[in-house]
């Protein structure tokens, strides 16, 4: 055994090696150990596995959000083909009187519209006469009492909005300067009557200069004002009906007229779609049957009165199934859900007047073609005719020397009542 004063006995080079090697190996695990605890405490992050592969065709494409204007925000409507109150029954019968002047005699020709069996009358409301003494001064004196004799008549009513205050622009029929102006009044008008008055026609005619301040027709500017229009009326009474403005048949393409399809195609190109429930239209039967088609009024210079326009499809305007030219036109604009409300239609038996003579019909042709007319409506055009409303309950204050007069299905005696054999032909046919 070793003791302190004993001799240490050398060692032998092999066994030195060894212990050499051992110490190193020891250091190293030492280090080693160090190392990992630090990388596992400070600098791990997991590996994980990869994510699923998509197709490039099956990522959707990133859509920005638009956050819509005031323009196109519309919280009231509800479309038309989804709103009962705003359908029709196909078709729905209705005469234009006028109501304005004389309350006995409105009251009388009411009376022939009930008996008749029609269901609406259709009357101008014009603006200057409601609000021309200045901006926000109303008389209600004489659209309070039509209202209420319509209701007391039991009929439906729809109104024609023209004819500005002079002091909203000059001229007969022209756009207002401002068409805020517009919108204040039919938010009036349409607040007033809320539920009473069931339909609105924004204007009349402004394919034609004489009804747009004698300008070149403007569709941009039409669908301006139907924009504000509509969106006022539907602010005030969101059952109201609105309809856009009927158009004149015409083949005419000028500064004075613009054809009646054509006008309406650039309406929708101006985007005037959202501003309306129902699209107005004229259809004057002339000189044909109703039943006539267009084409075979566009080769005929008897029923187009040899118009000398080239382009034949604007010669079909001579006839009452032009309408269905503009149903096209709304087909053609994925507006086939809404509904045509045929605002003026009917034949003339003037003898007189030079422009009108030439299509002429005898007084019994006139109720017949007025009957026909109805029956192929309901026979060909249901679902989507709506109200279809002649000329006219005779004007008080019309005597042979207008043309209007010799458009009407009554005459204009008062306190005798006297009607042409048009009405006692409406009058007889079932509905």
């Amino acid at each position: 055994m070793y003791t302190a004063n004993q001799k240490p006995r050398p060692g032998r080079p092999g066994e030195r090696r060894i212990l050499l090697l051992v110490l190193a190996l020891c250091t190293l695990a030492v280090v080693a150990a160090a190392a990992f605890a630090a990388w596992a405490i400070f600098g791990y992050e997991p590996v994980l596995p990869p994510a699923p592969v998509t197709p490039a065709a099956a990522i959707p494409t990133a859509v920005p959000t638009t956050i819509p204007t005031p323009a196109t925000v519309l919280p009231w409507h509800t479309p038309s083909w989804l709103n009962p109150a705003l359908r029709m029954e196909s078709p729905e019968y209705g005469m234009q009187a006028f109501l304005w002047w004389r309350p006995e005699r409105a009251d009388r020709d009411l009376g022939l519209i009930r008996d008749a069996g029609f269901g609406w009358v259709k009357t101008d409301f014009p603006w200057r006469e409601i609000e021309g003494a200045g901006k926000g001064i109303f008389d209600w004196s004489r659209t309070d009492r039509i209202v209420e004799q319509v209701e007391n008549h039991g009929l439906d009513l729809v109104v024609r909005l023209d004819r500005q205050p002079y002091w909203a622009a000059d001229g007969d029929n022209a756009p207002p300067e401002h068409y805020s102006d517009f919108g204040d009044f039919v938010y009036a008008l349409a607040g007033r009557y809320r539920g009473r008055i069931r339909a609105y026609e924004i204007w009349n005619e402004p394919n034609l200069a004489r009804e747009w301040g004698n300008r070149t027709p403007n569709p941009e500017e039409y669908a301006a004002l139907l924009r504000v229009a509509y969106v006022h009326i539907k602010d005030a009474d969101p059952q109201a009906i609105v309809i856009s403005a009927g158009m004149a048949p015409t083949s005419r393409w000028d500064a004075v007229a613009i054809p009646d399809d054509e006008f309406i195609r650039q309406l929708y190109a101006a985007g005037a779609r959202p501003y309306f429930d129902v699209l107005g239209v004229h259809g004057a039967g002339y000189k044909a049957p109703p039943e006539t088609d267009p084409a075979v009024v566009a080769r005929d210079p008897a029923l187009n009165n040899n118009d000398p326009t080239l382009n034949e499809s604007r010669r079909r305007v001579y006839c009452f199934r032009r309408v269905e030219d503009l149903r096209r036109v709304m087909v053609e604009n994925g507006d086939a859900d809404k509904q045509i409300a045929l605002l003026e239609f009917g034949w003339t038996s003037d003898p007189i007047h030079q422009d009108y003579a030439w299509f002429a019909v005898s007084e019994e042709q006139k109720g017949e073609y007025l009957v026909r007319a109805y029956q192929y409506a309901k026979e060909h055009w249901s679902p989507w005719i709506g109200l279809m409303s002649l000329i006219y309950v005779c004007d008080p204050d019309w005597t042979e020397e207008r043309e209007e007069y010799w458009w009407a299905i009554t005459y204009p005696d008062y306190p005798e009542t006297r009607v042409r054999p048009a009405y006692e032909m409406l009058k007889a046919m079932p509905k």
